[in-house]
């Protein structure tokens, strides 16, 4: 934990702020402890990481990057940052203060943009050209550049799944979104959040199970996605012959 204030400390002084160690330590000691006893229990479970863990791990990042990719790297930076977990392969970088601010500062825009109908939306067609990509970079990460053949591999499979989630969490709000009401929009969100933080932990703490789990979601997405897209060309569909029903036929000229 000394190790982390130092480095905290250090990266403020770089950029100009001098903080009192004291205060600080106060500020966000009593968060980084209970981050600390929550994920105990994950730490001790992954102290020594298998492949079966490692690829558990790394398609967890994936999947979850396609629709909380700030949250997805706040938490493994955190975990990181506070010895809850010793990161594998490249994701060290995570727990650098640096990152893992501009990652929290992104994940306070997520949290409630994602939750306000419509600009849930946008900020989703925003998102797109990121998450599949870093969702890669996350799964590739974890085994890092001395294993360039698992970490190709991870990239396909959690750029893959980063894709997936991506699809079905378009399709899904692009549906709830035809609802007026808004606590849809917020019910929908809060369960990305809690399914984004309980694959991450699954993955950690049950392998297999979470394997098993992974599965059985993945073809439910590509179903549900599937079928609320044939409900969204439909409904086009039908509104674009209204619209054409409804248009005022053009002015006659007189006849001569």
């Amino acid at each position: 934990m000394n190790d982390l204030w130092n480095t905290l400390l250090q990266w403020l002084h770089r950029v100009g702020l001098h903080p009192d160690r004291t205060a600080v330590e106060q500020a966000g000691g009593a968060v980084l402890d209970s981050a600390s006893a929550a994920a105990a229990g994950v730490g001790q479970a992954v102290g020594s990481m298998d492949m079966a863990s490692l690829l558990a791990l790394a398609a967890a990042l994936g999947w979850a990057s396609g629709f909380r990719l700030y949250l997805v790297v706040f938490l493994v930076g955190l975990l990181g940052a506070t010895g809850a977990l010793v990161l594998p392969g490249s994701l060290q970088v995570l727990a650098h203060p640096a990152l893992l601010f501009a990652s929290g500062g992104l994940l306070c825009v997520e949290f409630f943009a994602d939750k306000i109908p419509g600009v849930d939306s946008l900020w989703d067609l925003l998102q797109s050209v990121l998450r599949v990509p870093a969702g890669a970079a996350l799964a590739a990460g974890v085994f890092g550049a001395d294993h360039a053949t698992m970490a190709l591999a991870a990239a396909l499979m959690g750029g893959t799944l980063a894709a997936t989630s991506q699809a079905a969490k378009t399709t899904t709000r692009a549906v709830i979104n035809t609802s007026p009401e808004p606590f849809s929009n917020l019910g929908a969100s809060l369960a990305e959040d809690t399914a984004a933080v309980g694959a991450v932990w699954l993955a950690l703490a049950h392998p297999a199970v979470f394997a098993a789990v992974l599965a059985v979601t993945v073809v439910l997405m590509w179903v549900v996605t599937w079928m609320l897209w044939r409900f969204l060309k439909t409904a086009l569909r039908k509104l674009r012959g209204w619209m054409g029903a409804v248009e005022p036929a053009p002015p006659q000229l007189p006849k001569t």
